[in-house]
């Protein structure tokens, strides 16, 4: 199944590999997009990925979250990003923006000299107590997500991706850990879902009902049992996921964990199938929910594992990040024979502040 078509999203795509979003470090200090970047995303396509997922782009600078960061906060980037996404249409690859609010994990600056969450729940891995937003706030983040997939259409990528996950803003409003709000905005599920469909909503007054937008889901905030009361987890991300999937979003990307909540954001040491694809039981359930096509991302590393993940009903594709990074070319030798288990193992020393790539020595 791994080099079967499928639709995703009414786009056609040539396979089930997707490139998961990553922080490239390679954008201009104002969050411009670069030939750099363009660089990375059109190896990727040259080498068969079926789905390219940008780095996550800040929808506002005071949502940025990191040094050189895409952007996509203004006009002026659509024309930059065209040139990327042109540049990924030679080939048959999909190409899907990211876009994200720091929120909590905001990086503090002259433009953002304090971050804004939906609470004032202090992150501990920064030491940063964010500002509860106040509703103006909250009503021109939407404002600021909607434009962003207005941008994401007029540059031409196929689909935008919701960054709902890993402790960004999004992914603070979902979390009762991080919403304590009592106002429309926080309390029940459905309340802290709300900003989610107020985007998407906004959004298509502006782009219609046809275009692509997916989201990327924490399915835990990855805290270990018993460290955290009232943090996301299952039973309650699969009911996120059905309302996301019942108004509007069509395709999620089922991921999980915080910075705060430690190695199970990016785990290491994954040397075994047994330790691969940690969030496959989300997966399934939320598959098993929702009528959507579902996209599992998580230390997948070995062939017979990604097959066994389609076959056996945990997820519709498979998405990397890290071992993209280690072999941009790693679809087609899957596809070729070459390889049954791909190179990356799991080090982490591909973020790297100066420009991501793999720095592991592997010998040869």
């Amino acid at each position: 199944m791994l080099f079967e078509p499928i639709s995703l999203c009414g786009m056609e795509v040539s396979n089930r590999f997707v490139r998961s979003a990553t922080h490239e470090w390679m954008a201009e200090p104002d969050g411009t997009p670069t030939e750099k970047i363009g660089d990375i995303y059109e190896e990727l396509a040259r080498n068969e990925t079926g789905v390219i997922i940008t780095g996550y782009a800040y929808v506002n600078p005071k949502g940025k979250s990191d040094h050189l960061q895409q952007g996509i906060y203004d006009d002026r980037f659509i024309e930059d990003y065209r040139k990327i996404v042109d540049r990924v249409h030679k080939y048959k690859s999909r190409i899907v923006l990211q876009i994200a609010h720091g929120g909590r994990q905001t990086m503090i600056s002259s433009e953002a000299p304090y971050a804004l969450a939906p609470s004032a729940i202090t992150e501990k891995t920064m030491g940063i107590t964010p500002e509860e937003m106040t509703e103006k706030e909250v009503l021109e983040t939407i404002d600021d997500f909607a434009n962003a997939v207005r941008r994401g259409k007029e540059a031409g990528f196929d689909a935008v991706q919701l960054h709902c996950a890993h402790g960004f803003l999004l992914s603070n409003f979902i979390s009762p850990y991080t919403n304590r709000r009592k106002d429309r905005w926080g309390g029940s599920t459905e309340k802290r879902t709300r900003i989610i469909l107020d985007i998407i909503e906004k959004a298509r007054e502006m782009v219609g009902n046809n275009y692509p937008i997916m989201v990327k889901l924490n399915a835990t905030d990855g805290y270990p049992e018993g460290s955290r009361k009232n943090t996301l987890d299952a039973p309650e991300s699969i009911e996120i996921a059905k309302i996301l999937a019942e108004n509007g979003v069509c395709a999620i990307e089922v991921s999980g964990g915080t910075a705060e909540a430690g190695d199970e954001l990016f785990r290491t040491d994954i040397d075994s199938q047994e330790k691969e694809a940690y969030y496959k039981q989300y997966s399934k359930m939320i598959k098993e929910a929702v009528d959507v096509p579902v996209i599992l991302v998580g230390g997948i590393r070995s062939k017979v594992v990604m097959e066994m993940l389609l076959e056996e009903g945990y997820a519709d594709m498979i998405s990397m990040s890290r071992p993209f990074v280690a072999e941009p070319d790693l679809v087609v030798k899957i596809k070729n024979g070459e390889i049954d288990v791909v190179k990356c193992v799991s080090c982490n020393l591909c973020s790297d502040s100066s420009g991501i790539k793999c720095n592991y020595d592997f010998g040869d």
